[in-house]
């Protein structure tokens, strides 16, 4: 048997990480991409002599000649560098380290010239006109034809020489950019640590499963470290950060940690707010040079949504509905934080103001005292093994589905990662696979959540899908390599691990053989959220809740009263919630489509937005918009609007599901069945305005998304 010595030449099946060696990984993408620049070559001259000679034969015949070249031999010659490169990017967001930061660095530039070539070829865009205006394509066809056309010419296809080549600059320049603005953020949560020794008397106070974390974190620099005692480390990883502002009593603490939080990625050599001006400068830049006025013009000609107005229309009429409700839960912990400060003989905090370190402290106490709802009472109840467990029950009985844990040959990137395949119900044979990395590892691995494509559903190279889902939940508790206590999620990260695995089906359950159109591809930005949010709902339908939410240590079913305060806590400042989001979408909008001259026309926007739609305190110091990833470093410039859009159709969708028995196991079956079908199986082939009216009988309406938010 030959030894496999550079697993990014491999170019199909899974990937081998274990054989992964980054010092090849600039030759080899060097090599690739010398390789596939002249199949592409070699290509040009194919598509423009079918060109040339379209009219003379069969144009039926000839219409499948053309498709075959511009789709099929663009896939093939593509493959092997897609293969090695999404390898290299993958590891680059859950196993960065300075070594792959640089050469994934040196690469960039010239993968996104040869994309840029790729996408600026005239034989190629000559060729999808030809296809567009065939008549002879099937309407999948016709729309990746379609959307291939438009992506071109938002490409710069059509651009004079200098003005392409300054486009080209800043694409470039924009990867660049991105890459840098992400590398920011991580260097500044991996840097910082809050040490707090054994004589601090708050942390007494603390929850278990907290002190076993901030001590773990601990054990590195100071060995003697225990839960009990001390020292703790807290830093700003997400597991890390909330259970500390939720929890500890002192305001001197909370606000250290906040203003670190809210600063990340704002100071020296690492401040992401020159990158944001030339970003947003590049941006409009490249809009202008496209012949539209600014960047939300270029990003809706992509999007189901119609208009820029069409949109702040939508999420100021929901801000109108939320506001009295967020006004009333903020004045109910501006209260609470009063009425409790004054009973404390000894407090070191004011009652007379509250202030943005206050948020999350005395929200937790309402939901204990109001809801009797803590915490570290729910995440016994929830083990990594079992939520999977009742995740892959929901899946088996919605859409027959069936998930199983494979071990044997399989490679990972990190020890914790966990690989599973699916089938269809009574069958041997599987369809789609995905890898799962729960944990966070601060300093290596992106914070967030997020669902990405390993390999993508092909007919034509016979690949079947496969994903990567990736959370940041807390890892399990390990005394050396003993593990002594099992991951115990939040709640909140229940609903994460749902919410990406929803994402990750729309993926796997496609049954559209074209890869352009397969999954999540070719699909409007502002509807992929759909079936991830619409998994979410299922969190809180109690059978599927109790199903697998049982005690680590017991196997006890999580109480009904437990249950019920979980219900009770859905819509626990739901207003507040809504107004952060629609503040988020608005302010992307506005820094999208208008020029920002200096960075304190930056912070500017942040102010007034905030003060028009937030009723919660803030500093002046606030640097949030430094370590906005989504907006920045991710796909949702000028699209953050996507998740609200896509939550009025999810609610809407799960809607039907309500109006039947949700404990009909056969009905909702069937319905649960039309979803697979529909939302989740026709993939970017069909619009996705039609897809939902299939699936529910009707446009998407916003009744169903208030009421699920209790507005």
């Amino acid at each position: 048997m030959q030894l496999i010595k550079n697993m990014l030449l491999l170019n199909h099946g899974l990937p081998q990480f274990n054989l992964f060696k980054v010092d090849l990984v600039e030759s080899t993408i060097s090599s690739l991409l010398e390789n596939q620049h002249e199949k592409f070559l070699s290509l040009e001259k194919d598509l423009s002599f079918l060109n040339e000679n379209f009219d003379k034969g069969d144009i039926k015949e000839n219409t499948d000649k053309l498709y075959d070249l511009a789709i099929y031999e663009s896939e093939k010659i593509d493959h092997s560098l897609d293969y090695a490169w999404s390898i290299v990017s993958h590891l680059k967001s859950v196993k960065n380290n300075d070594e792959l930061r640089e050469v994934y660095d040196k690469c960039l530039p010239e993968l996104v010239k040869e994309s840029s070539y790729v996408s600026q070829s005239l034989p190629l865009f000559n060729s999808l006109k030809k296809l567009s205006l065939s008549g002879e394509l099937s309407p999948v066809k016709q729309r990746i034809i379609d959307a291939g056309f438009k992506s071109m010419y938002l490409s710069g296809i059509d651009l004079e020489d200098e003005k392409k080549k300054r486009f080209n600059e800043i694409k470039i320049k924009l990867s660049e950019l991105s890459t840098k603005f992400s590398n920011n953020i991580l260097d500044s949560v991996k840097e910082y640590k809050m040490i707090i020794d054994s004589e601090n008397k708050f942390m007494k106070e603390m929850p278990k499963f907290a002190l076993e974390l901030y001590s773990q974190n601990a054990k590195k620099k100071y060995p003697e470290s225990t839960p009990e005692n001390g020292p703790w480390i807290v830093t700003l990883d997400y597991p890390s950060y909330v259970p500390f502002m939720k929890n500890y009593p002192d305001s001197e603490l909370r606000e250290k940690l906040y203003r670190a939080h809210t600063s990340k990625a704002s100071e020296g050599d690492r401040n992401n707010l020159p990158l944001i001006k030339e970003i947003l400068e590049l941006k409009r830049e490249i809009s202008q040079l496209l012949g539209f006025d600014n960047y939300v013009q270029v990003s809706l000609e992509k999007k189901m949504a119609n208009s820029q107005k069409e949109i702040e229309d939508l999420l100021n009429d929901l801000a109108k509905k939320s506001s009295v409700r967020a006004n009333r839960e903020i004045e109910e912990i501006r209260n609470y934080k009063k009425s409790y400060e004054e009973n404390l003989s000894d407090s070191s905090n004011s009652p007379d103001s509250l202030y943005p370190w206050d948020i999350l402290y005395y929200s937790e106490k309402i939901k204990e005292n109001k809801l009797g709802l803590k915490e570290e009472e729910l995440k016994p109840y929830f083990s990594l093994e079992k939520v999977l467990e009742g995740l892959f029950e929901v899946a088996n009985n919605l859409f027959g589905i069936v998930i199983k844990e494979s071990k044997e040959g399989i490679q990972v990137w990190d020890d914790d990662v966990k690989f599973f395949k699916i089938y269809n119900e009574g069958s041997d044979e599987e369809i789609a696979s995905f890898y799962l990395d729960p944990y966070s590892r601060p300093g290596e691995k992106n914070g967030g959540a997020w669902m990405n494509t390993c390999i993508d559903k092909s007919k034509y190279m016979n690949k079947k899908p496969v994903a990567y889902l990736i959370c940041n939940g807390s890892p399990p508790i390990k005394e050396g390599d003993v593990c002594t206590k099992p991951s115990l999620m939040t709640f909140d990260d229940v609903v994460t691990l749902f919410h990406e695995f929803g994402h990750g089906l729309q993926h796997m359950l496609t049954i559209i053989n074209e890869t352009s159109a397969s999954g999540i591809n070719n699909i409007e930005w502002d509807a992929v959220e759909l079936p991830s949010q619409f998994m979410e709902n299922w969190c809180y339908h109690k059978p599927t809740l109790k199903s697998f939410a049982k005690h680590y240590l017991t196997d006890e079913d999580i109480p009904d009263d437990l249950f019920n305060k979980i219900i009770d806590n859905k819509n626990f400042n739901s207003g507040l919630a809504m107004l952060r989001q629609i503040y988020f979408s608005l302010m992307d909008l506005h820094l999208h489509s208008n020029e920002m001259k200096s960075e304190d026309d930056i912070l500017k926007v942040q102010k007034e937005f905030a003060d028009r739609y937030l009723v919660t305190p803030r500093i002046e110091e606030d640097r949030f918009l430094c370590s906005f990833s989504h907006i920045f470093a991710g796909g949702y410039s000028a699209g953050y609007y996507s998740y609200k859009w896509a939550e009025i159709m999810s609610s809407d969708a799960f809607g039907l599901f309500e109006e039947h028995d949700l404990n009909d196991k056969r009905k909702i079956r069937e319905i649960g069945m039309k979803f697979r079908s529909s939302v989740l199986s026709l993939g970017g082939g069909t619009p996705p305005s039609i897809v939902f009216e299939s699936f529910r009988g009707r446009k998407p309406e916003v009744d169903a998304l208030l009421r699920h938010n209790g507005l």
